[in-house]
């Protein structure tokens, strides 16, 4: 939601005029994130939703994959816009083309370790290049004309964590909020996120941070809050499959009690609920391959369902599939 003059709103995270009615957030994942994951994880309690990185160079050239990455629908707000890349003037342009769409906040990505991107100077290789991240977040700030965040890594490798002077550089240029994954370009997603980092941004910043890194539980997230003092927490590959642990997360930070994991016959009406998305959003065939994934990731950890992600990622066709997990739904049901 976006404040309206004069109204009063008791928020846990505000970024510019954007309020987020919990701490909780879902993460930009290449490949995951798409309209129907993000419609899914905020009717489950996520509070604001990011979309997969979008390219600054495909926006400028009207290039029809950037623009259909940021097709969203109404229910999705509050929704950022995230957008790579390391000229100033293209992500200046690519932000006053994707402010057309009206998203609530722009996004720069300054995290992503894909060697395709670091390799172009953009993602976590602006981590190296302070200089050149001031002039993109001045010029996407002056061309938004709406909040601008930015998602940063720790550093590039172990010997130059700059995480804490970046974050105050992109406050000065005039960022909303920033985003802190507290691994380095080199780790990737390998060893544990230095949590620590995240409290260190927190009191050398006034904007908002969100933490992000190996949030798996809701007491991950709770953990995360307390421990860092960070105004809100980023979940992505723990929400790949389970949804609910926005609003499992926001039970526990409000009442202190944990809710438990849904029974399979919830997470299997969940699962068709987004199937169902996908097929519409992206056709019958696409919808249902890149359906798959996440039908393994619904089904993980399971007793006995391993025969039926089994099924699931040989079947074609949406009637086929559907028809299985309804099935399935009366197999499991007690």
């Amino acid at each position: 939601m976006t404040l309206d003059s004069g109204e009063q709103y008791t928020a846990l995270m505000r970024i510019g005029d954007v309020v987020c009615e919990n701490p909780f957030v879902l993460a930009p994942l290449a490949g995951q994130t798409d309209s129907p994951m993000r419609r899914i994880c905020r009717r489950r309690g996520a509070s604001m939703v990011w979309t997969e990185m979008v390219s600054a160079e495909g926006l400028v050239r009207d290039g029809a994959k950037s623009f259909e990455l940021l097709r969203f629908e109404e229910e999705e707000r509050p929704i950022a816009f995230q957008l790579f890349g390391a000229r100033p003037e293209a992500m200046a342009g690519a932000a006053a083309t994707a402010a057309r769409l009206r998203p609530d906040v722009i996004d720069i990505n300054v995290g992503c370790p894909a060697r395709k991107v670091v390799r172009g100077g953009s993602g976590s290789a602006l981590m190296r290049e302070p200089a050149l991240l001031r002039e993109i977040v001045s010029a996407v700030v002056e061309a938004a004309g709406m909040p601008v965040t930015v998602k940063m890594r720790s550093g590039w490798d172990s010997d130059t964590v700059n995480a804490v002077e970046v974050a105050a550089d992109v406050e000065e240029c005039g960022a909303a909020a920033v985003a802190v994954h507290p691994r380095t370009r080199a780790q990737g997603f390998k060893g544990s996120p230095d949590w620590d980092l995240i409290g260190e941004v927190k009191r050398a910043v006034s904007i908002p941070v969100i933490g992000s890194g190996d949030v798996r539980t809701p007491e991950d997230a709770l953990r995360m809050l307390e421990s860092t003092s960070c105004d809100g927490v980023m979940i992505g590959r723990g929400a790949v499959g389970n949804p609910w642990l926005f609003r499992e997360a926001e039970a526990l930070r409000a009442t202190g009690r944990a809710a438990g994991r849904p029974d399979l016959e919830e997470i299997l009406a969940t699962a068709i609920e987004q199937l169902d998305m996908m097929v519409d959003h992206k056709g019958e065939r696409r919808g249902v391959l890149e359906m798959r994934k996440h039908l393994v990731a619904y089904l993980r950890g399971f007793d006995g369902a391993s025969g039926l992600r089994s099924e699931l990622v040989r079947i074609d066709g949406y009637e086929a599939v559907r028809s299985r997990l309804d099935r399935a739904r009366g197999e499991y049901s007690v």
